[in-house]
């Protein structure tokens, strides 16, 4: 580390997030400072990109000699003593992060993806090494829901977090809510308007989400957690009738990331399109943001609001965990990023999680089908709270139509067994839609 009051940054990546990063330190350096006592100076002083000679429409650029094309020159530069990687993906990026830990300095990233997926790994790297990681930005941007996990609710047992943590998702649902459009006419929407990749499946498919989950569940219940044993669907199935019907209920549908605790300790999570009452404060999340509510024994329900990406509110994050690796370099006091504090837990089963469901049935227009399908569930004990067969106005005589089912709470195991045998009749066109319908507190 050097001597000096002032702190290098090693920039790893230097697109939308980077370079915020480099114009929120430029801006705010001087109030960083002031807020540490003085004592915090940093700078940025190597930056990793893929092409030196792209214009950067900035409006104080970094000069060329602060550029560079190979990782390993940032992270052995001397004037280097924190580095921050945000160029995403699983390999290059476990390669800067790793070799960061190895040369002892701290890190600083917003790759959920990485942690998700190799987060064990850098771990026990960042243990062996005695150099933190921190990632505030790597869950729901600029919404400080890490460190309040980490040290807010450090005094409580998490309950649960239920959460709204894909914006590009939650956008789509928006408006097909609000403009009765269909999931692909907004999803153009959103890739129009710069709120959706050209490949959005990351985020239509719940991926994304179901990362940011698991780094949730981690760093509340304190194990590892391996991302096969999430349960994940997206939102491409959902039709504008499932969200009609869902308001004449009294609900709105929404990607929602479930995390629980069961008395025998077992952790539930699970990401998928689901009902939640109108009346909830998550159903009024709109557009592009995020909210995250956590229920801790102690403190109660805790709601987080507010912009979940965007170069802004991430490199936010971003350098407020440069301030906290700072002062932890500035006063060593231990290890100051997460580290998993239980050796191993249990992960509930996607099978074993219950609640009601809303069930979407393509099927074929002939007297007897419901009658058919609820034998099948009466045999596997579901019990059916309501049934509905909306007419498609265009095409009133078609013959084949959407049935929908409304079914009692039942383990989510015993419902797919049901559903394979149903599927499996010769009324069934294809395969059954499944929405989750939440009781949240």
């Amino acid at each position: 580390m050097n001597s000096c009051q002032s702190l290098g940054v090693g920039l790893a990546g230097f697109g939308t997030v980077g370079a915020g990063v480099w114009s929120a330190l430029r801006t705010h350096a001087p109030l960083v400072a002031e807020r540490s006592g003085g004592r915090i100076e940093l700078t940025v002083t190597r930056i990793l990109v893929r092409d030196p000679a792209k214009p950067r429409n900035l409006p104080s650029p970094p000069s060329a000699e602060l550029l560079t094309t190979d990782w390993r020159e940032l992270v052995d530069d001397p004037s280097v003593d924190i580095v921050v990687e945000l160029i995403g993906g699983t390999t290059t990026a476990f390669d800067i992060v790793a070799a960061a830990l190895k040369a002892r300095k701290p890190v600083v990233t917003g790759n959920k993806a990485l942690l998700a997926e190799r987060g064990a790994e850098l771990f026990d790297l960042s243990r062996r090494h005695e150099t933190p990681i921190h990632f505030e930005a790597a869950v729901a941007g600029g919404i400080p829901i890490i460190r309040a996990l980490q040290e807010s609710f450090i005094g409580n047992r998490i309950l649960s977090i239920t959460g709204i943590i894909n914006g590009t998702s939650n956008y789509i649902l928006d408006r097909m809510t609000d403009a009765g459009i269909t999931f692909e006419a907004a999803l153009a929407e959103a890739q129009a308007l710069g709120y959706a990749e050209a490949d959005p499946s990351l985020d239509v498919d719940g991926r994304d989400a179901a990362h940011k989950a698991l780094l949730l569940a981690t760093l509340a219940y304190g194990f590892p957690i391996d991302p096969s044993q999430i349960d994940v669907n997206g939102i491409q199935q959902v039709k504008p009738s499932d969200i009609r019907f869902a308001k004449s209920l009294g609900y709105v549908v929404k990607l929602l990331a479930v995390i629980r605790e069961h008395p025998d300790g077992a952790v539930e999570v699970r990401v998928q399109p689901s009902f939640i009452a109108r009346s909830n404060i998550l159903a009024s999340v709109h557009g592009v943001f995020n909210a995250v509510a956590v229920v801790g024994d102690g403190v109660g329900e805790s709601v987080f609001y507010g912009h979940g990406a965007g170069a802004h509110p991430t490199a936010s994050s971003v350098v407020a965990d440069l301030a906290e690796a700072a002062r932890a370099l500035r006063c060593p006091s231990g290890h100051r990023g997460f580290l998993p504090y239980r050796s191993n837990g249990r992960v509930l089963p996607a099978g074993d999680t219950s609640t009601a469901s809303y069930v979407r049935f393509d099927v074929t227009d002939r007297p007897g089908v419901m009658a058919e399908v609820a034998q099948v569930l009466a045999r596997h004990g579901i019990g059916i709270s309501g049934t509905h067969s909306p007419v498609n106005p265009q095409n009133p005589d078609a013959d084949f139509v959407d049935m929908i089912f409304l079914l009692h709470t039942c383990p989510l195991g015993v419902l797919r067994k049901a559903l394979e045998e149903i599927e499996a009749l010769d009324c069934i066109n294809s395969t059954p839609v499944v929405f989750r319908i939440e009781s949240l507190g």
